[in-house]
């Protein structure tokens, strides 16, 4: 008898969120924002992601720039200067919003400093995407705790220490852990194959009983669909309309025809893990028959005649008795004649 193996509800692949990171590659033109939105619908994408944040809170005017924003941005300019270039006004979120809803496509949008949470909390956002660079913001992850919405927090940059810390303080302010999701992250842009040390991921789910994904940074899109074989609920990947467009991010960012194979390469992903129980499928009910095997008449049988190793054999097709019941078969008499090559009943 074929028993399948059922493995828990709660462990069978769910659809994955794929969150399409437009970033601040608009740099800071609503048009080209919008025509991301359109991109982003048209990938299959669920969510397209944004940036909200007041330059003079998030960064200092002594602040310097990383070195990936250093050698694709102007040299002469500090990283203030960048960021003011780079920002969407409030008006400019309320029309996103409301185009992502004419596209069906989900706005969201990380917020950066204090101000920019309440700004998306007014405009109703759900969920909160916290970047990496927040894992350690204490009154900024109180706050984001607060609002008790879904919670998705990037790790870029940290431990577990800070991870757990991160989670605790969200959890203590008011969020459900069950409403939050760690991405594993890694924050240099483009991210050296090396380091995505996408078995991090797994560490982070197994050490806090989390839900995990997977904010990816590498060229190419091989090692976000490996984090969906491995086991991400979420994938995170920036995109641009043009990889040669100025800005910081464009150049590590998937171009439109890219997220367009991820998000398909993704989908093929979640049918091929399938649901986990392991029996015959409805492709393969088919075959069984055919590539199985009976046993078999090695030679011509005589009534009464008792069948034994040298006058019947295996042989395919499996419409007949199962050769796991051999044992049974053997020194029984038959009760018929058979000819070679008969299937043997008894």
């Amino acid at each position: 008898m074929l028993t399948a193996i059922r493995v828990k509800k709660e462990e069978q692949m769910d659809k994955v969120f794929i969150i399409a990171e437009a970033g601040v590659n608009h740099n800071g033109y609503l048009k080209i924002a919008k025509k991301m939105v359109d991109a982003a619908a048209e990938s299959g994408a669920d969510a397209v992601k944004f940036q909200t944040f007041n330059a003079e809170s998030l960064v200092s005017k002594y602040a310097p720039k990383a070195a990936y924003q250093k050698k694709n941005t102007d040299k002469g300019e500090s990283q203030l200067e960048m960021i003011k270039k780079l920002r969407l006004d409030f008006n400019a979120h309320k029309e996103l919003i409301r185009y992502c809803r004419i596209k069906k496509i989900m706005f969201l949008s990380s917020p950066f400093d204090l101000e920019s949470i309440d700004l998306l909390s007014g405009l109703g956002l759900e969920i909160f995407k916290i970047p990496s660079g927040e894992i350690t913001n204490l009154p900024y992850l109180r706050k984001i705790g607060s609002l008790r919405k879904k919670i998705i927090l990037s790790a870029g940059m940290a431990d577990l220490k800070e991870i757990g810390i991160a989670l605790e303080i969200l959890i203590s302010s008011g969020t459900k852990k069950s409403n939050i999701t760690v991405l594993h992250c890694n924050t240099e842009y483009p991210t050296p194959l090396e380091d995505a040390n996408l078995r991090a991921m797994l560490t982070i789910r197994d050490k806090f009983k989390v839900k995990v994904g997977y904010s990816d940074h590498t060229l190419g899109v091989e090692v976000a669909i490996a984090a969906v074989a491995m086991g991400a609920s979420i994938i995170e990947k920036h995109f641009t309309l043009n990889k040669k467009m100025a800005g910081p991010d464009h150049k590590a960012s998937l171009e439109c025809d890219e997220l367009k194979q991820m998000v398909t390469l993704v989908r093929n992903i979640e049918k091929a893990i399938g649901s986990g129980i392991k029996e015959p499928s409805k492709s393969e009910v088919k075959n069984i028959n055919l590539v199985r095997k009976s046993i078999v008449a090695a030679n011509n049988i005589k009534k009464g005649e008792r069948f034994n190793k040298n006058n019947i054999t295996v042989k395919r097709p499996g419409f007949g008795l199962s050769p796991m019941l051999w044992d049974a078969v053997v020194n029984k008499k038959a009760k018929q004649d058979f000819k070679a090559g008969d299937l043997i009943k008894t």
